[in-house]
């Protein structure tokens, strides 16, 4: 995959690019901020301590066009289940292709888990779009504030 004719590679992260996946990552939520008007998600909150600790427990893939970090994404295997998390991609490069890639990256990085798990927000139309395109399906629906329901979606393998 080409954007602008560079291509996009996906490889994991090290505890060097924490910083610049922090700056993708809160760019990337600027969106679902507006969505919900809540400035409260842990993406936002997040250190880059917290962020440097997920990044070495080994689960952090990130996807580079150039020497530029434009996309991110975590696992982590607990049993035989993997948990997704933390998918983002740089907002002007969205629709592109990259978060899909991302996605399928962290399946084959964690190949051997059962079934994969992940969350997002019921009115986070674009994400629920690309997941059940990669293949996952909702089971259930959470409230979790007056404003915000959590839509949870499992690909089984």
């Amino acid at each position: 995959m080409t954007v602008d004719d560079q291509p996009v590679i996906i490889v994991a992260a090290t505890v060097a690019d924490s910083g610049e996946i922090m700056t993708v990552q809160r760019a990337a939520y600027v969106s679902e901020a507006m969505l919900y008007d809540n400035t409260k998600f842990t993406a936002f909150t997040e250190t880059l301590d917290e962020i440097q600790a997920a990044v070495a427990a080994g689960g952090v893939l990130i996807a580079k066009l150039g020497s530029r970090i434009v996309g991110a994404v975590r696992g982590e295997l607990v049993g035989e289940e993997c948990l997704v998390g933390r998918l983002v991609v740089a907002p002007d490069l969205r629709g592109r292709g990259i978060g899909g890639r991302l996605m399928l990256a962290v399946e084959e990085k964690f190949a051997g888990a059962r079934e994969f798990v992940l969350s997002t927000g019921d009115r986070s139309a674009a994400n629920l779009r690309l997941y059940e395109r990669v293949g996952y399906t909702r089971s259930r629906v959470v409230p979790v504030a007056e404003t915000l329901s959590l839509v949870y979606l499992v690909k089984r393998q």
